[in-house]
């Protein structure tokens, strides 16, 4: 008797296991790029761009004709997605260490739409890529950055488990000459290669004065990094810092 309830019950566990996998199989959600997204607006492609990220960043810049439905309040807004449930619908938010757009995919699901895309890139690798934008008055609003001294960023150097240093320039000037122990990321494409970075380190950004790394920064602010500094290479040099070369 015993032998027949566990077999019951083991039985009973996989039909469970079994009905969840399915239904998670059912919410699975198409992954588009920019290129490929921006060729579907381009062409007039009846679809629905939602942005899952909060009012204020909706705001402040967005996808030209996207909508806005926070990931958080969802359920409040739910309402102006398309009645067609089978409408094609792509929700996005700030890159591809954003779980915001993901989540609202999944929820939009929940409710039986079908045909439901993620543009993991996001809205860094977007408006990096200079693709079309709606910009709101606090767009150009200059934001204050945290600078790191030469001194503090010699005594951080060796410090791999917990700080990443970032050289924004280009490749050139990189292998001149660059602050020992940085990596490589051109502030050109820093948003759509920012994804090698750890958000849990402190992330450290420069070039040469500062109007590059500045860049930098905002992106990072965008991609919801929260300890990030600038440092700027000429200080670095005028203070008789070690410069490695490539």
């Amino acid at each position: 008797m015993k032998t027949h309830r566990n077999f019951i019950a083991t039985l009973f566990i996989f039909f469970i296991t079994w009905g969840v996998s399915l239904y998670a199989a059912n919410l699975d959600y198409k992954l588009i790029a920019t290129d490929e997204l921006k060729k579907m607006l381009d062409k007039g492609t009846e679809v629905t761009v939602v942005d899952a990220r909060n009012p204020e960043e909706y705001q402040e810049v967005h996808i030209k004709g996207a909508i806005n439905i926070p990931e958080k309040k969802f359920a409040e807004h739910q309402g102006i997605l398309p009645v067609d449930k089978s409408a094609k619908v792509i929700f996005y938010c700030n890159g591809v260490k954003c779980g915001k757009s993901k989540k609202a995919a999944i929820k939009a699901m929940e409710l039986g739409y079908v045909n439901i895309y993620v543009y993991a890139e996001g809205m860094p690798v977007w408006e990096e890529k200079g693709m079309p934008i709606y910009t709101g008055p606090d767009y150009e609003k200059r934001i204050e950055t945290t600078i790191i001294s030469p001194v503090e960023l010699n005594n951080l150097i060796n410090r791999t488990e917990f700080i990443t240093i970032v050289d924004v320039r280009d490749p050139e000037e990189f292998e001149e000459g660059h602050i020992p122990g940085s990596i490589n990321i051109p502030v050109a494409s820093f948003a759509s290669k920012s994804d090698v970075l750890d958000k849990k380190k402190k992330i450290i950004v420069y070039c040469n004065s500062g109007g590059r790394s500045y860049n930098a920064y905002r992106k990072l602010i965008k991609l919801a990094y929260k300890d990030i500094n600038q440092a700027i290479f000429a200080d670095w040099k005028e203070a008789g810092m070690p410069i490695e070369k490539s």
